[in-house]
């Protein structure tokens, strides 16, 4: 076979110039550790950005009514002063004096300009910006060291650059954290399954590796393309758990092959074998990260974009470095074994022997616990993750939280409606236009009111403010107003809704009211209409993008294992288990089971399906490809299934539980997107290769004997040769 012979070239290779292949790896982990460290100061927000209408308007009030780029603010708070004290004017008068030095702020908004700043003892002022939030680092710095509290005065900060930032600064001490669980258990589970330090400490070298590399090579991408804070734990958390359980896969093969090869052909053969199914597993991995490619919303590039470098640098790593280094070590991979190397391999007859004697049974036990499993996630509800994604104690989410419960979501953030009038908006026909406009928005039921020109301009008629206008004393009186509200052929509405601003109906009405309107072109802006064009994009988007994935996955391993149904089988178990696990994470996070109630993140169910539906399909290739071995040499599917389960059920269960305490260390993080993306990679995994892989699979091969290996216009039928 065509893909035997490049596979048998590499592996060749790899021990022909083992020297080289390794000198190569040891500088380019020097060289782009380098880089690998400043990558987490190239990152920028959220990632929760995408052309659209929103954006539009952003743009247009940044261009035409000098909005500032980004904003921070400052909460004032006093449990005994009123706003109006004297003490409490000159606490905030003196800060804000401070502030106006802050690097590339631009004005200092004061809440004594405007009464809605004020609420009870509690007001909050601006400081406004003309640069976007990642290039806001060191004025957070100054603002913070210029924002003490008094004995009298609470005074804290937030907003979305200083949310942004301290999401950077949590996820590097998460990352920290997580790996300080992760590799010494992942280092324990390599010791069990191999017995010697060599042995176990050769899959985290070449895990840490790769994400080195990877890391390197994303902050030089990230000075040409925007890359969000989130890939700080994703690409890590991918990286180490498929850099070490291919490694696993390979170095298991060759000490296998050793005990009755040469070095150079345990080599060959470990790589023609191994090195293919990981060849396999890291193209399906790639394939379930690419199809987020498609959703056009910064955080999914961003994470599918790293993730796939991560994946094609541990595939590479695994064909090329970590067998250079087996051909160097040779029998010393064995070498300061610490426990007696144990078959172990009865225990696991035993258990497939058992699943395989009752193959209807076993299905339909493992069948009705992920149906059980699945009911919940009817219930899911998603939510795009703000400050509330931080630690409970960072200042910026107290502040954030404080400012909510006090001046409420309705007044703050209304739907702004940038009208164009493809023409001047003062003239007679358009401001009658624009004012019927404004009474149409006053009538509907979601609407509490609405801010416009007209709410400025007294009793005035469109007529009147026109002729107003044209004098210079009323030019003059009319010129805050107008500034403010209209500029050439566009004038801005604020509608402030009655109803959730981030509920289903805000998102229909904002839907309902983009295009033409009485003559004028409406473009829709503001936090509903940003929580509107996100869901959208996502639910729009991802059927596609999973159609793609499931497609191609089914194409790469019915190339692989000249099969049609063991294709359609491990995608149909892929999705059975990806489900149940989200029906899981409803239970832990939404029920509150395990943890206080908080909302999923948007982003979650996506992710998890594009990094997990590949990584499953290594389990899926490593144990088909040893069945398909076993079933080539003899012609029976049982004999096949029974040899390639008890072969590979010990691997396979310790590359599990190492991607399980990879990413199941996210758990003890802070960041919640990355602790729910932490924990349901883990679940998913665990089901993966508990029921699916020793219970489900095992069963489903035997319940379907020699069909597994049938394919429509086979010229070659492997078992009628061996029935011969």
């Amino acid at each position: 076979m065509r893909d035997k012979g490049i596979f048998q070239m590499i592996g060749k290779g790899a021990f022909k110039y083992r020297k080289l292949i390794i000198v190569f790896w040891v500088l380019a982990t020097a060289a782009f550790s380098m880089l690998a460290i400043k990558l987490p100061d190239s990152l920028s927000g959220s990632g929760f950005e995408m052309e659209g209408s929103f954006k539009k308007v952003e743009n247009i009030m940044q261009k035409d009514f000098n909005q500032p780029k980004s904003s921070v603010m400052i909460l004032f708070k006093s449990s005994n002063l009123s706003p109006d004290d004297p003490v409490y004017k000159k606490t905030v008068d003196e800060a804000l004096r401070k502030l106006q030095s802050v690097d590339h702020a631009v004005s200092v908004t004061s809440p004594y300009g405007s009464p809605k700043m004020i609420k009870g003892k509690t007001a909050y002022a601006t400081v406004n910006f003309d640069k976007s939030f990642d290039e806001l680092k060191d004025s957070i710095k100054q603002i913070r060291k210029k924002t003490k509290s008094t004995k009298d005065m609470q005074i804290g900060i937030t907003g979305g650059p200083v949310i942004a930032e301290d999401m950077n600064t949590a996820s590097q001490k998460d990352l920290a954290r997580a790996e300080a669980i992760g590799l010494p258990a992942a280092l324990i589970i390599l010791l069990l399954a191999f017995g010697g330090l060599i042995a176990a400490g050769l899959p985290i070298i070449i895990g840490l590796v790769s994400v080195i590399c990877a890391m390197g090579i994303l902050f030089l991408i990230g000075q040409e393309f925007s890359l969000t804070i989130f890939i700080l734990n994703v690409v890590p958390m991918i990286g180490l758990a498929l850099g070490i359980d291919f490694a696993l896969l390979l170095v298991n093969r060759f000490r296998e092959e050793l005990e009755r090869q040469s070095i150079e052909d345990a080599v060959v053969i470990s790589v023609l074998t191994a090195g293919r199914s990981i060849a396999f597993s890291g193209f399906c991995v790639f394939l379930g990260l690419s199809g987020m490619l498609l959703i056009q919303i910064d955080i999914f590039r961003s994470v599918a974009l790293g993730g796939m470098v991560v994946v094609i640098i541990s595939v590479i790593n695994a064909l090329t470095f970590l067998p250079a280094v087996l051909a160097v070590l040779g029998k010393r991979i064995n070498s300061f074994m610490l426990l007696r190397r144990k078959n172990g391999r009865s225990g696991w007859r035993k258990f497939a022997s058992f699943v395989m004697k009752r193959p209807a049974i076993m299905l339909i036990f493992s069948v009705a616990i992920l149906m059980l499993a699945l009911i919940p996630v009817h219930d899911l509800k998603l939510s795009i993750p703000e400050a509330e994604s931080l630690p409970p104690h960072y200042e910026s989410r107290i502040m954030f939280e404080r400012f909510e419960d006090t001046f409420g979501k309705k007044e703050l953030y209304p739907v702004t409606i940038v009208a164009d009038a493809g023409g001047k908006v003062l003239t007679d026909r358009q401001l009658l236009n624009t004012e019927k406009l404004v009474k149409r928005l006053e009538k509907e039921k979601a609407v509490e009111h609405v801010d416009s020109l007209f709410s400025y301009t007294g009793s005035l008629t469109p007529a009147e403010i026109l002729a107003t206008s044209k004098t210079k004393q009323g030019s003059e009186k009319l010129k805050p107003v107008l500034d403010r509200y209209v500029k050439n052929d566009k004038t801005v509405i604020r509608v402030y809704l009655s109803i959730d601003v981030t509920s289903e109906k805000a998102k229909k009405w904002v839907k309902k009211w983009e295009g033409k309107e009485n003559g004028l072109e409406l473009i829709l802006g503001g936090p509903t209409k940003f929580n509107q064009e996100i869901f959208d994009e996502i639910i729009n988007k991802t059927p596609d993008g999973l159609s793609i994935v499931l497609l191609s996955t089914f194409v790469v391993l019915l190339i692989a294992f000249r099969s049609l149904f063991i294709p359609l089988k491990a995608i149909l178990m892929n999705v059975i288990s990806l489900s149940a696990t989200f029906g899981i994470l409803v239970w832990i996070f939404q029920c509150g089971y395990l943890m206080d109630p908080v909302s999923i993140g948007l982003m979650i169910p996506v992710f998890t399906f594009g990094i997990v539906f590949g990584l499953s399909m290594d389990y899926e290739v490593f144990l088909i490809s040893r069945i398909q071995e076993v079933y080539q040499e003899t012609g029976d599917n049982d004999k096949a299934t029974l040899e390639g389960l008890t072969s590979t059920s010990k691997i396979i269960t310790s590359a599990a539980a190492i991607m399980i305490v990879i990413t199941g260390s996210f758990v003890f993080t802070d960041v919640m997107p990355v602790k729910q993306i932490g924990i349901a990679i883990a679940l998913a995994i665990l089901i993966d290769a508990t029921l699916v892989r020793m219970i489900l699979v095992p069963s489903l091969m035997r319940l379907m004997g020699r069909w597994n290996w049938w394919l429509p216009f086979r010229r070659k039928n492997i078992a009628k040769n061996h029935a011969h």
